[in-house]
């Protein structure tokens, strides 16, 4: 080989990890930087009020009003006076679980802990995620490097790093960024498990009892922070008979291993918490025609929403999303022909299990159970499948492309991705309920009451969060329907008491919405009627967020002179 040859060889590689190590980088401070940058979502407040152990204590708002600071302290931890008080709390945390919240207690606990150490705000709370995010960019390095070695490591990580699914996930309090760890961690341990057995290397104990510690620790912290991680562990069993068929009893102890060890909680707290599951959220469309195609839209969607959009999802419409899936689906068809015919065939399996199969065992699972449950949350219940189909792209650029084609296309994808995800981050900014208290702290020293269209726990609890405690605030929460014949009677029975009145009106109120564009209208009508005669409009503002959820409008009253 020439000396020209060797260094532009040298020169190319080291062009390609600059570029890779700078996205990595790149991802890793968009995570520190943008801890603390969004208002928590609805979602988001519920995880913090079940970390706190104090779920159980809250009650829904009656048709009276309420201290507002009242809810505030149920989002931190109550004042305990010593270890006893502390088993207390965390007895609470577990029953708040079993009593209604469908998911496994893991990511809860480990939340509640944090919590104790660093606090209840944003950034605080998400830290922990974004460390296992970190975690999980790691854990790719190692996986794409055992795969296809140290460059498709790089690439692999650089992926993950900067795909806006999983940055808007490492950034969100709950269980999902958790998730892409474990994945990717038992992936990888048990492609060096199996990578082993093949080349017959005797490894020294110690690291031979890491792989399995860590293959068997991830399925069981898997299966305890999402009970859909099932899908994967069913996925590593059928990569176990496709790489090492010879050795699969040992392979199938480590993985019963890890499903062992969460069989205590299975048998304790799932059966519990499955009497109180509430299925009908997936409730299944009657026509066979409509049913397919709406499983065929759930594969579309999730794929668009994991793979290219992320959170800009809640902002578009689903044919948009749809369109989206459908190029993913086409990149894998044509990536999986390329590199059949390269002779990749055994390197192209392992991808497509891994990226391809939990999706289309969660498919199987919702026709058999005529549900829908793939393309709930936008897809979020199959994070999963990102490592996998990471794997499938890294493989496609390393072995499927000519050498010049490397750079500008790993480069291209990579900024895309980023461009995705600062720009969801920066022109969209969550901010509502801050503006809220913005409102309030106009005359903080006069006493305010909120009058808010739905009962909807996530809204109040959010209200109780971003406004301060200390402001004098009553918060009168009330079906849309009821809202304006209960309004009528409080301000008849104690109208002194409320200088200021807020009118906060959801446009998604949850649980109570009415039926039709006219009902809406009317009872907005009726409300203005009550507050007419005793109050003045002074302000109105339409804020929104990220999401429906997100959108409400404010209307400011004061007391008209005369009263």
């Amino acid at each position: 080989m020439s000396r020209d040859l060797v260094i532009n060889k040298i020169s190319w590689r080291v062009s390609l990890e600059y570029v890779l190590l700078s996205a990595i980088a790149v991802s890793i401070l968009l995570r520190i930087i943008n801890l603390g940058s969004r208002e928590f979502w609805y979602d988001e407040v519920l995880s913090l009020l079940l970390s706190t152990g104090q779920k159980s204590a809250y009650q829904a708002p009656g048709n009276t009003p309420v201290v507002l600071a009242e809810y505030t302290s149920l989002l931190s931890l109550p004042v305990e006076a010593g270890l006893r008080d502390l088993f207390s709390t965390f007895n609470q945390l577990i029953r708040s679980l079993l009593g209604g919240e469908p998911h496994p207690p893991l990511f809860f606990v480990s939340q509640h802990f944090w919590l104790r150490l660093f606090g209840n705000s944003e950034a605080a709370m998400r830290s922990l995620n974004t460390l296992f995010s970190i975690a999980a960019i790691s854990s790719a390095y190692g996986l794409g490097r055992v795969f296809l070695g140290h460059r498709a490591g790089l690439l692999l990580a650089a992926f993950l790093g900067v795909n806006p699914f999983y940055l808007f996930h490492s950034l969100n309090l709950r269980m999902y960024a958790p998730l892409v760890l474990w994945s990717t961690l038992s992936a990888w341990a048990l492609l060096n498990l199996t990578d082993q057995q093949e080349t017959q290397l005797i490894d020294s104990r110690r690291r031979q009892l890491l792989w399995n510690v860590l293959l068997i620790g991830s399925v069981a912290a898997g299966l305890l922070t999402f009970y859909l991680f099932a899908y994967w562990v069913m996925t590593l069993g059928v990569l176990v008979l496709y790489l090492d068929r010879k050795h699969w009893w040992q392979h199938g102890l480590r993985l019963g291993s890890g499903v062992l060890l969460t069989i205590p909680w299975v048998l304790w707290g799932t059966l519990k918490q499955l009497r109180n599951a509430d299925l009908k959220r997936f409730g299944a469309v009657k026509e066979v025609g409509a049913a397919w195609l709406t499983h065929l839209q759930d594969v579309a969607q999730t794929l668009g929403t994991n793979l290219l959009l992320g959170d800009w999802v809640t902002s578009l419409s689903p044919v948009s999303i749809t369109l989206a899936g459908c190029l993913v689906i086409l990149f894998v068809l044509l990536s999986s022909i390329s590199l059949w015919q390269q002779g990749e065939q055994t390197k192209l399996g392992v991808a497509l299990i891994l990226g391809i199969l939990p999706l289309f065992l969660a498919l199987l699972v919702d026709i058999v159970t005529k549900k829908f449950t793939l393309g709930f949350g936008w897809g979020r219940t199959m994070i999963i499948i990102l490592p996998g189909c990471f794997l499938l792209l890294t493989l496609w650029i390393e072995k499927g492309l000519a050498r010049q084609w490397r750079i500008p296309v790993a480069s291209s994808l990579l900024l895309i991705y980023l461009t995705i995800s600062i720009g969801d981050f920066s022109l969209r900014q969550r901010s509502v309920f801050h503006k809220v208290a913005d409102l309030i702290s106009q005359e903080v020293n006069q006493p305010t009451l909120i009058a808010m269209n739905s009962k909807a726990w996530g809204h109040v609890m959010r209200l109780a969060y971003y406004i301060p405690s200390q402001f004098p605030v009553m918060l009168l929460a009330e079906n849309p329907a009821n809202l304006a014949t209960t309004l009528e009677k409080v301000l008849q029975d104690d109208a002194a008491k409320y200088p200021r009145l807020l009118w906060l009106d959801s446009s998604d109120p949850l649980w109570s919405s009415l039926e039709t564009t006219a009902e809406v209208e009317r009872e907005r009508e009726n409300v203005t009627q009550v507050l007419s005669p005793q109050f003045q409009l002074t302000a109105t503002q339409d804020l929104s967020g990220t999401m429906a959820l997100d959108k409400f409008t404010i209307r400011l009253y004061k007391r008209s002179a005369i009263n």
